[in-house]
């Protein structure tokens, strides 16, 4: 495994993130466990989960699984960077008119809590806002947060689903605080999703935040059996094979001559952009996860590089020159 930096902090962590928010919903607790463990022997140390994480009728449930494969001890717990995430409703009725979405002082405080209490540990490496809440201003989020890494519950906090304007207001009102602010950003991007190129991913790297592609394989379209499973997936994601169907067969036949399936070349295309700290790898089964262990190891030629962007286009160039003079 290889490992880097996250954003401009010393912590190390792998490049390939283990997505757990199929655990419980679409994998099995023992299964879930088995690919943890599999997960460290290859050298993984970083995990990704959520509070809601486990479906609408069981928040939760993804951290109590990962809390209970903690517990078993063996040093699991010392060898995991731990990340997870806070803005969801948890719906617990002691929150009343709180229990929504959103971040506020009093629901870091009870959800962070919560998460410590799920996943069975007394600490959080990196704790992520799952999305932007406009409605509460920075002074009171940054206070939250400093109580909590003063107290030693959290080490470092992260965003997701920011724009770069997000970013650079968090940041310049952490620097007023001479807090350590922002240390990454969990994003959408991939072959068919670059917008984030124009300003999320310049942003990230100015500031010395790492990127964490959230779906890098866009739902299954970019995967090895995109154009194969018509018949087994929604009448939406089937339009949207159908309208990418040019693309996606150009895909295939070029992730044929590299002699690679179309996930791992998806992945290597992320793991070459040096804005990009891990992608979030999210496997059902452990032959899913043995799978995507190769792209560590993929380093695509630059002229592998421009044919995907031939397939793929992005803007080209950051903003505003991507479209301005």
């Amino acid at each position: 495994m290889q490992y880097t930096n996250l954003g401009r902090t010393g912590l190390k962590v792998s490049r390939l993130c283990l997505g757990t928010m199929n655990f419980g919903p679409e994998t099995e607790e023992k299964d879930a466990f088995r690919i943890m463990d599999a997960a460290l022997d290859a050298g993984i140390n970083f995990f990704d989960t959520a509070n809601v994480y486990g479906g609408a009728e069981h928040h939760g449930w993804t951290e109590e699984i990962i809390g209970r494969w903690f517990a078993q001890g063996g040093g699991r717990r010392e060898r995991v960077v731990l990340a997870t995430k806070v803005y969801g409703g948890m719906d617990d009725p002691v929150d009343g008119p709180n229990q929504g979405r959103g971040l506020s002082a009093y629901k870091i405080r009870r959800h962070l809590e919560g998460s410590l209490k799920r996943l069975q540990t007394d600490h959080i490496e990196l704790y992520q806002m799952h999305h932007v809440d406009l409605s509460v201003g920075w002074d009171e989020l940054w206070g939250a947060f400093e109580v909590a890494v003063n107290q030693g519950k959290l080490g470092y906090i992260g965003s997701s689903n920011f724009a770069a304007w997000h970013i650079a207001v968090a940041q310049a009102a952490a620097k007023e605080r001479h807090f350590l602010g922002l240390v990454s950003e969990q994003h959408k991007y991939h072959l068919l999703c670059r917008e984030p190129e124009l300003e999320v991913l310049p942003a990230a790297q100015a500031f010395g935040i790492g990127v964490i592609p959230w779906s890098p394989l866009a739902g299954g379209l970019l995967g090895r059996n995109a154009l194969n499973r018509s018949g087994s997936r929604s009448a939406r994601a089937h339009d949207e094979v159908e309208r990418r169907r040019s693309q996606l067969e150009q895909f295939a036949h070029l992730a044929k001559e590299v002699g690679e399936h179309q996930d791992t070349v998806a992945l290597a295309w992320l793991l070459a952009n040096p804005a990009v700290t891990a992608p979030i790898i999210g496997p059902r089964t452990l032959a899913q996860f043995e799978d995507s262990l190769r792209v560590v190891e993929l380093k695509l030629t630059e002229d592998v590089l421009s044919k995907l962007d031939e397939i793929f286009p992005g803007p080209g160039k950051p903003a505003p020159e991507a479209y301005a003079w």
